[in-house]
């Protein structure tokens, strides 16, 4: 388990501002970025909440519910009400295990497989739109700093 480098001392308590924050700036990204692809994906009848786990089953072929749960870090509750809506609009089948009866894999049917077929290149174009005036060398260095702060706070909740 790889310790966590000591914590940067760029905030201070006396004149936090929450709006110039690393963390609110990735939030505000994010949600800019999901707006703009639902807006594209509403045409073919998904939300981000849908598109995102049909796009990691595509990516992995199926997935458990647990793992789902996990990579969209809800609980088994939400995450049951979110594939019963999948499966009811046909995007979607739950199959239990025949080694384990207590595993439950998803796949995808044809037509969630045609669903999410677009969604790659719709996130392309958000992307790349949220991107723009950005060289390729400042898109890898970004993409690099992103990393390790994910690393580090990987390291971090590892450590607790």
């Amino acid at each position: 388990m790889a310790r966590p480098p000591a914590p940067a001392d760029f905030y201070r308590a006396g004149t936090y501002c929450a709006e110039e924050s690393v963390g609110y700036l990735m939030k505000r990204i994010m949600l800019s970025v999901v707006y703009q692809a639902d807006k594209r994906l509403d045409a073919h009848g998904l939300t981000s909440a849908q598109w995102g786990p049909l796009l990691k089953i595509k990516n992995s072929g199926s997935a458990t519910v647990a793992e789902l749960a996990r990579w969209l870090q809800v609980d088994a509750g939400a995450m049951t009400r979110l594939l019963d809506r999948l499966e009811k609009k046909g995007l979607c089948k739950r199959v239990r295990s025949t080694e384990d009866r207590r595993v439950v894999q998803v796949e995808l049917t044809p037509e969630g497989d045609a669903a999410v077929a677009g969604v790659p290149a719709v996130l392309s174009e958000v992307m790349n739109a949220h991107l723009a005036g950005f060289s390729k060398t400042e898109w890898v260095a970004l993409k690099s700093y992103l990393q390790r702060m994910l690393d580090t706070g990987e390291a971090l909740r590892d450590a607790a």
